[in-house]
């Protein structure tokens, strides 16, 4: 299931200095990774609303 209004794993987001992020992998492997992170970080993924880091 996705998450609502997260990017999907291909997003890339571009940058105004024209570098690039892929914010979409980075999104996937924190989901992948949620059990590594610190409830700090947990936190505040769940405070942007994410909803797999509540």
């Amino acid at each position: 299931m996705r998450e609502g209004d997260l990017p999907g794993r291909v997003h890339v987001e571009r940058l105004p200095d024209g570098g690039e992020h892929r914010t979409g992998i980075w999104i996937s492997n924190q989901k992948a990774r949620r059990d590594k992170l610190h409830p700090a970080q947990l936190a505040a993924l769940a405070d942007l609303g994410v909803q797999w880091a509540q």
